[in-house]
């Protein structure tokens, strides 16, 4: 079955409705111990014929143009890891208009196939310079990317980098994307709780990431239907380093002038985070 697919409609039943706006708030910050920032993120709107960069901040309409959000953690030692990130969110920008043109056509298997092509992208840009250069030879980064249209997010993600969802109406945070670890696997099992993932030795070893000469590794791709006052959190796992979730949940329900990306950075580095930090918060309303 196609995971993206959907019917035209992505809650007939739901007067609520399909949101018409969308906000955003990025950040990104080395921390207080890392000498360099190794994460990356990218925000773009775009439909069939053009794509645009936006700002840190910003608030538009979701009537006339798609929007994406993604962040990658990049490692690798030097700037390799800081340079396979950047590689991730700049082949992002290059590839969305071919899938908003896919999505107008009413290719329902363009999504998932657009976005499997994207990673599958990255991966060889990525691996090729591996190759290529000895000191790009470990070089991977991880990547949780969102893609909002009217009535739906569209998601595709490999690592341990998050993408959280805190409904407007509903049971409350929730994870959207799996963590490509041992120790994530074994939280999801029941087997530990987060306390315990956390304090876990073996927490920060992926089983999956784009390059380094890693197998292609397919991503997890699913979409979740959304309805105003939604919130999304993209995140590093610096930030989950330093907050817990029911903190995660908290900040984001707050007003929206308290919620911004930079706070929740900042609220992670208070709370002892020791790796570089990203977040991009979208509201749609």
């Amino acid at each position: 079955m196609n995971p993206l697919a959907s019917p035209a409609s992505p809650r007939a039943d739901d007067a609520r409705g399909v949101p018409s706006r969308i906000q955003w708030s990025a950040f990104s910050d080395k921390g207080r111990v890392r000498p360099s920032n190794e994460d990356s993120y990218v925000g773009v709107r775009f439909d069939a014929r053009e794509v645009e960069r936006l700002g840190r901040h910003g608030e538009a309409g979701l009537d006339t143009m798609d929007y994406a959000f993604a962040v990658g953690d990049g490692m690798g030692g030097e700037k390799a890891g800081e340079f396979a990130s950047r590689i991730a969110v700049e082949k992002i920008t290059a590839l969305m208009p071919r899938a908003f043109g896919l999505a107008a056509q009413g290719i329902e298997a363009g999504r998932a196939d657009v976005l499997g092509e994207l990673f599958s992208r990255i991966h060889e840009a990525i691996s090729y310079l591996g190759r290529s250069y000895a000191e790009c030879s470990r070089m991977q980064t991880t990547l949780s990317l969102g893609w909002f249209s009217p009535g739906w997010l569209y998601f595709a993600h490999v690592g341990d980098s998050r993408i959280y969802h805190l409904p407007a109406h509903g049971p409350g945070l929730r994870q959207v994307t799996n963590d490509d670890t041992y120790v994530g696997w074994l939280r999801r099992q029941g087997q530990i709780n987060e306390r315990e993932a956390r304090s876990h030795p073996r927490r920060n070893i992926l089983q999956k990431a784009l390059g380094a000469g890693n197998p292609f590794a397919e991503p997890q791709i699913g979409a979740v239907a959304i309805e105003p006052g939604d919130t999304f959190l993209f995140c590093s796992d610096g930030l989950v380093d330093g907050l817990w979730d029911h903190a995660v949940a908290s900040h984001l329900a707050r007003p929206l002038e308290e919620r911004s990306a930079a706070a929740l950075v900042i609220a992670a580095l208070d709370g002892g985070s020791r790796d570089n930090t990203t977040a991009v918060v979208v509201r749609v309303g």
